[in-house]
């Protein structure tokens, strides 16, 4: 026995280092060279974590490769190791990081016994007779009368495969041909920044959204949001964990690279269960051409999960502009502020957008995102409601006069006419017009909702919430917001249970607790009406004593009207103190939260009753 000589064993195979043998059941399993040598790395790190950095830098050392052959290896081994499942049990993904082997192994030191009688050589199935394949058949089939013979086949078929894997990695992709159930629904993981330069995190988490926004526009194909991914960025939970919060088939994670103008993209399509790896690709061009490279692969991700496209997400998904390189980095510097929600964040973004609109006027995206980003500035009270809304609808305006097909910008200008002009009828249309170009657009279906509660429309409103909660399963929005057509129904109860375990899971969660106690409030329940407020006021910062005084003084000072409309419309809760109209909370209101607390005297509350006497009635 040579000094040393050890193999390993898992399950039903057997794995001997010193002869490069992967046998199950004492029969040969042919893996290509590198692909042997990533199985023994995870062995040998059994229960480890291994990053893909590591990986390709102890298989491939003082050579740059891809990180797709890597994933090649990976796959190429779960066909190896259980073709039906996908070797789920033995190799865990964990996303954007690398890999684990999690099946107990056993250490075996001693010669691995290899009679003829022990080890039958695979067959393989025979084609027609050339001389090639007499060649090769006699090295499939012939029995192992010693071990020399034997190590010879199992070479011959190795050197083979090998020279198929080296084909096949030249193109550098990998599809899965089996006959698994259809993908129909994906998350998009946060790209990683490949460039060591965090001042680049927002042009990477850019091309995330790009990404994301681009698959939502596929109807058959339900696409995470942006919100409900980004909690996975640098995570080191597994692969089946994420798929498993996000209710999804399957996720998409990759890479970028930006060197000056120069842009590289890698991503990887793997499906959760079983887990596998389906397909990989590398993409790589100038910022001119950025908006195709990122058609490219929404593309090319839709053909691999064999999602049927419709002419017109053909035509979507077919950019034929270029972009400007200094106007498209200001744009996603603009987006990457306006998702920050925030004074600071909101001045940057408009700044970024005019930037690149000014660089390229004919920016229809930037023109979209900016009339988004106003909506938003009113919405949470960072510019007066009048100046943001119609700048928003100049935005919006403009950018489809270039490009109808934006449906952000339909969404923005629905807005408008819905909170702004009160033209319900074109408002409507917009958020039609806004879902048929992007079916999967969180926002868009969580406005349209609330459009629907606020038009006692409840079944409808019910099942635009619904779809919105599947595609941001984690936005603490979606899931308050649903609470809106239980409320506009009057079905109170329900909304106070459903929002009791929306705050079981996150007690912060400011817009469900605003939502319940206007509940309790329906419910003239003014006692948990005034402990929810008084828990709220704690949770966010005042001691209890003085919420719990300036509520009780502030009730017994006050008398609460309620201004419904027509058809059980909830329009607003007012509060009458002296001479002076306080809003203390809006119920799903017509117009914005902003557009109501600048009117604040009594004779601006009168002047708006006059304009909608016809619709309203006091209750």
């Amino acid at each position: 026995m040579l000094e040393g000589k050890h193999f390993y064993e898992f399950g039903p195979f057997r794995l001997d280092p010193a002869e490069r043998l992967l046998l199950r059941n004492n029969q040969a399993v042919p893996l290509a060279p590198k692909a042997f040598d990533t199985l023994l790395l995870l062995i040998e790190n059994s229960g480890h974590l291994l990053t893909k950095n590591e990986l390709m830098k102890r298989l491939w050392p003082e050579t740059f490769v891809e990180e797709v052959n890597l994933a090649q290896n990976i796959s190429a081994i779960r066909r190896a190791l259980d073709d039906k499942s996908g070797g789920a049990q033995y190799i865990e993904t964990v996303a954007k990081v690398g890999y684990r082997f999690t099946v107990e192994k056993r250490k075996i030191d001693g010669e691995l016994r290899s009679t003829a009688q022990e080890l039958k050589p695979t067959t393989f199935p025979t084609p027609a007779p050339t001389e090639k394949s007499n060649a090769r058949t006699e090295l499939q089939t012939a029995t192992a009368t010693s071990q020399a013979h034997w190590r010879r086949g199992v070479l011959g078929v190795a050197a083979l495969i090998a020279v198929a894997v080296m084909a096949w990695g030249a193109v550098r992709r990998v599809r899965a041909g089996d006959a698994l159930s259809p993908i129909r629904s994906i998350a998009i993981l946060p790209l990683v920044n490949l460039s060591n330069d965090p001042q680049q995190e927002y042009f990477v988490d850019g091309m995330t959204d790009e990404l994301i926004t681009d698959l939502a526009k596929i109807g058959e194909l339900r696409v995470i949001s942006h919100t409900s991914v980004m909690p996975f960025k640098g995570t080191r939970k597994s692969l089946g964990a994420i798929a498993g919060e996000l209710h999804v088939d399957a996720l998409v994670e990759g890479t970028v690279l930006r060197a000056g103008n120069r842009v590289r993209v890698t991503a990887q399509l793997l499906r959760a269960s079983p887990e596998r790896h389906l397909w990989a690709d590398s993409y790589q061009g100038d910022l001119t051409d950025v908006f195709s490279l990122q058609d490219r692969i929404a593309r090319s991700i839709a053909h691999e999960v064999r999602v049927a496209l419709t002419p017109e997400e053909q035509a979507r998904l077919t950019s034929i502009q270029r972009a400007d390189p200094e106007a498209y980095d200001a744009y996603v510097r603009g987006r990457h502020y306006a998702a920050q929600i925030n004074p600071e964040g909101f001045e940057k973004a408009v700044l970024n957008f005019g930037r690149a609109i000014e660089l390229q006027p004919r920016y229809a995206q930037a023109y979209a995102d900016l009339a988004e980003t106003y909506c938003w500035g009113v919405a949470t009270q960072m510019i007066p409601q009048q100046e943001g809304l119609l700048k928003a609808r100049q935005a919006a305006m403009k950018a489809l006069e270039m490009d109808e097909t934006l449906g952000q910008a339909h969404n923005s200008l629905a807005w408008v006419r819905y909170s702004y002009e009160w033209n319900f009828p074109e408002a409507e249309r917009e958020f039609r017009r806004s879902l048929e170009l992007n079916p999967g657009a969180s926002w868009t279906l969580l406005w349209y909702g609330m459009y629907l509660a606020q038009g006692n429309r409840i079944a409808e409103s019910t099942a635009e919430m619904k779809k919105a909660q599947q595609v941001d399963p984690l936005s603490p929005v979606a899931d308050a917001l649903a609470l809106a057509p239980l409320l506009t129904g009057r079905k109170y109860d329900m909304a106070i249970e459903s929002g009791r375990k929306i705050l079981e899971m996150d007690r912060g969660n400011g817009l469900a607790r605003w939502l319940v106690t206007t509940a309790h409030e329906r419910k003239g329940d003014i006692s948990k009406t005034i402990d929810m407020q008084e828990e709220t006021a704690v949770l966010y910062g005042e001691s209890k004593e003085a919420a719990a005084q300036r509520l009780r003084g502030f009730v017994a000072r006050t008398r609460v009207l309620v201004l419904r409309g027509t058809g059980g419309r909830i329009w607003s809760s007012i509060c009458l103190s002296g001479k002076r109209i306080r809003v203390i909370r809006m119920t799903v209101p017509y117009f914005t939260l902003a557009s109501a607390k600048r009117i604040m005297s009594l004779d601006g509350w009168k002047k708006r009753i006059r304009l909608t006497r016809r619709s309203c009635s006091f209750g």
